[in-house]
């Protein structure tokens, strides 16, 4: 594709007089008559905005031969005596007649070849008086919280009393009993029952299978045909040509722009449709049985409760197959002084802890700071 090319001239700014927007031919400024010097802001040249899509200049290229002339003549040098900028084809200094020296610095180029700048973002609002005082209150806080957790949990050993102590226990008596029960055919083993003795070695089993009726046990899934279905979706797609241009910084106050026609792709929507198998639920029917089994069953409970001493069980009368179970819950009140009487509850989880206190026994209770026993052992 055919490529056009266009010159685009930059601006400078002078820092002597503050003259704003000098045509880069001008080497010298135009107002004050002082030569573009490399320092500074001098050699910082504006070519101007771009068309955000194309790249292209908004800039008018340059016509002018003279300025054209000065565009090919290469990049500028600058005098190393008295550092005026001068073209690049030129052996002495226009501005002291000093001979160009082989190390002659020459302007900085800038990368004109990606898209225009962002805009510089608005300045940020300083912090008002409040937000910093949120802010230290929240790292105070923090701060604290972390100060009071390690001082919460340090632990301080204290003297204490055992003042009472109680107990609640229970006998439940239950049977190895024959029941009928349901169950599906194909997960029922056929096996002769055994009875426990002393309350154990019991087999269930599984007899007298029977009056197996057809029923509905779950559903499942199964293909009923095919299908169409479509979703919306999009490709990109060559819709013609569109101008896209590129600059290159020649590094005397002039530009050279590239352009060319390239392939433009747009999004085109269409329907991606494919046959897909449906399926509906299905039921699934099994013989379910009912059949002779046996389980422990409770015919009996007695409870008995107490204070300041051994627990005493309740009796039952036993069968060859019955078992007992038991249940026990034991309380210890312990006293002791903290900035204060405080009264803590101790709860042992067997019979053999708990026969190891005593109402009036001492006692050594590990407290922390934050006031949760961690530790108690009997004197």
């Amino acid at each position: 594709m055919a490529k056009r090319t266009r010159i685009i001239e930059g601006t400078w700014n002078c820092t002597s007089c503050d003259a704003k927007g000098i045509l880069a031919r001008h080497k010298r400024c135009p107002t004050c008559n002082n030569p573009r010097e490399l320092s500074g802001d001098e050699s910082d040249f504006d070519f101007g905005d771009v068309d955000a899509e194309s790249g292209k200049s908004l800039r008018e290229g340059v016509t002018d031969e003279k300025a054209v002339e000065l565009a090919n003549a290469g990049e500028d040098w600058f005098c190393a005596f008295c550092g005026a900028a001068n073209r690049g084809d030129h052996p002495r200094c226009k501005h002291c007649n000093a001979e160009r020296e082989s190390d002659s610095k020459v302007g900085p180029r800038k990368d004109l070849s990606g898209p225009a700048p962002a805009p510089a973002p608005p300045p940020k609002k300083k912090p008002r008086l409040g937000g910093w005082l949120f802010l230290g209150a929240l790292l105070l806080c923090c701060f604290g919280s972390c100060l009071y957790s390690g001082w919460s949990n340090q632990t301080h050993d204290y003297p204490g009393e055992v003042t009472g102590t109680s107990w609640k226990v229970a006998v439940v008596q239950e049977r190895f009993t024959r029941v009928e029960k349901e169950g599906w055919a194909d997960e029922l083993r056929q096996a002769s029952a055994r009875m426990p003795v002393n309350g154990a070695g019991e087999i269930a089993g599984v007899e007298n299978v029977r009056g197996c009726v057809e029923r509905q046990r779950g559903t499942r899934k199964v293909a009923d045909g095919t299908e169409r279905v479509c979703r919306s979706k999009t490709r990109k797609v060559a819709c013609g040509t569109e101008e896209k241009c590129r600059r290159r910084d020649k590094g005397n106050g002039f530009a050279e722009e590239v352009c060319e026609d390239v392939t433009k792709y747009c999004n085109e929507s269409y329907e991606d449709c494919q046959n897909q198998t449906r399926y509906r639920n299905e039921p699934v029917y099994a013989r379910r049985c009912t059949y002779d089994t046996h389980e422990w069953r409770k015919v009996d409970r007695r409870e008995a409760s107490g204070q300041d001493g051994a627990p005493r069980w309740p009796a039952l009368q036993v069968g060859p197959q019955d078992r007992q179970q038991r249940e026990e819950t034991y309380v210890v009140n312990v006293r002791y002084e903290d900035d204060g009487v405080k009264e803590q509850v101790l709860e042992p989880k067997t019979e053999s802890e708990f026969l190891s206190w005593k109402k009036g026994q001492g006692v050594v209770l590990t407290v922390t700071n934050g006031g949760e026993v961690k530790k108690a052992v009997p004197r």
